[in-house]
């Protein structure tokens, strides 16, 4: 996997084989941000990664210049891969924390400007992200969740949600707190 722009830009992340993880694909990770690259301005942004895996996105973030990024994962190998590759990479603005997501946003209080969760596809509660998002008051105003999910799920009638886009077999529904 290899960072697409910014100042990390052609770095690669290079997982061991035995993380148990399914990292969002070059492709749809480079139309993800050609997205977000129109409609944020990276500078002030505080980002929360949930379901971190390889970290991938939370570098994809930071090479971009935001403020901080908080990544959560629940595997300690994982989360030592991220901590690792941040150090490689001479990174100091990613916050890696080892925990279940669910927990963690049952007692969440931070506000973030976007939150982007990359769950495992078959998780049994992967539907309720949303809400426990909103519920929980995690974006500032005007924040956008990003939720990455198979075709099997849409979320198209929720309140908050705002566009779908597929890269392949990868979906990814947006979510926006209106003001």
């Amino acid at each position: 996997m290899r960072i697409i722009t910014g100042i990390l830009k052609g770095r690669r992340l290079t997982p061991t084989e035995n993380l148990p993880v399914r990292p969002t694909t070059d492709m749809a990770r480079e139309g993800l941000f050609n997205i977000l690259n129109n409609i944020l301005d990276y500078e002030e942004l505080s980002v929360l990664d949930l379901f971190s895996g390889t970290g991938a996105v939370s570098f994809e973030f930071i090479s971009r210049g935001v403020r901080e990024v908080t990544a959560i994962e629940i595997n300690s190998k994982c989360t030592d891969f991220i901590k690792k590759s941040a150090l490689q990479f001479g990174v100091n603005n990613l916050h890696v924390v080892r925990s279940d997501v669910f927990d963690l946003l049952k007692r969440a209080y931070k506000k973030f400007d976007v939150i982007f969760a990359d769950p495992p596809y078959q998780l049994e509660d992967l539907p309720t992200l949303p809400d426990l998002i909103f519920e929980r008051q995690m974006l500032v105003d005007g924040g956008i969740f990003i939720l990455e999910h198979s075709k099997e799920h849409s979320f198209e009638n929720h309140p908050c949600f705002w566009q779908h886009r597929k890269y392949g077999k990868v979906n990814f529904t947006f979510f926006k707190k209106t003001e």
